[in-house]
């Protein structure tokens, strides 16, 4: 048993098994590649490619795809509401609509949008879960994939689909899609924390076991933190 403090909030007494975010409640297991995916392309010449995905407190996210190759930048913010409340203290009320998201901006001539989101649904959080990972609550921890290209949404879709169909989890994936409207960069002070804080105890239980289970599943994919 365990006396855990959700960032600022207190859970109470809660068994261990229940505090793994994400990867409880369907094991980190390698899924299936998508059947429907873009190809490797070269790189753009300016500007950027980028895919925003929210699964839950986005420190373990961000963590996850900092060390997956071809991820120039993951970056940690809010996306699904306004920019007058995309601030950490009006977002934890969950009357916002923002999710708490990673924009992943990659690199398309090294990885996939259907390799990323083939580690999203597999290390980086549980798809199955409608407004919470494990022990946050609330709709700004939904499961979520905010696409920037009418391909992105066609890969998304027909992914959900695929996994759905061939029943991977026992429970249907409850990820919301939805073009991106807005993403807005979240408070330095989140940036890069499960980096800055390894021993931190919300990130050595909830979000370390993600990047363990993405070198795991996905070596080759792994690379450390640049």
């Amino acid at each position: 048993m365990f006396k855990f403090k959700s960032k600022g909030k207190t859970l109470g007494i809660l068994p261990m098994a229940a505090l793994a975010c994400g990867i409880s409640g369907a094991e980190a297991a390698t899924l299936p590649p998508p059947k429907m995916d873009e190809k490797l392309m070269p790189a753009p010449a300016a500007g950027e490619t980028a895919i925003v995905l929210s699964g839950g407190c986005f420190w373990g996210v961000q963590a996850v795809f900092q060390h997956v190759k071809g991820v120039q930048k993951a970056i940690s913010g809010y996306a699904g509401g306004s920019r007058e409340t995309a601030n950490y203290i009006l977002v934890s009320t969950g009357t916002t609509n923002h999710a708490e998201s990673v924009k992943v901006i990659y690199d398309p001539s090294q990885v996939t949008v259907g390799t990323l989101l083939q580690v999203f649904f597999s290390v980086a959080h549980n798809p199955t879960e409608l407004n919470q990972q494990g022990p946050d609550h609330g709709t700004q921890y939904r499961s979520a994939i905010f696409t920037t290209t009418t391909e992105q949404e066609k890969i998304a879709k027909a992914y959900i689909e695929q996994l759905d169909e061939a029943k991977v989890f026992a429970d249907p994936i409850a990820t919301k899609i939805e073009p991106l409207q807005g993403f807005y960069e979240a408070e330095d002070y989140h940036q890069n924390y499960a980096t800055l804080h390894p021993d931190a105890p919300y990130i050595v239980i909830n979000d370390a076991p993600k990047v363990v289970a993405l070198k795991k599943e996905f070596p080759q994919l792994y690379t450390e933190v640049r």
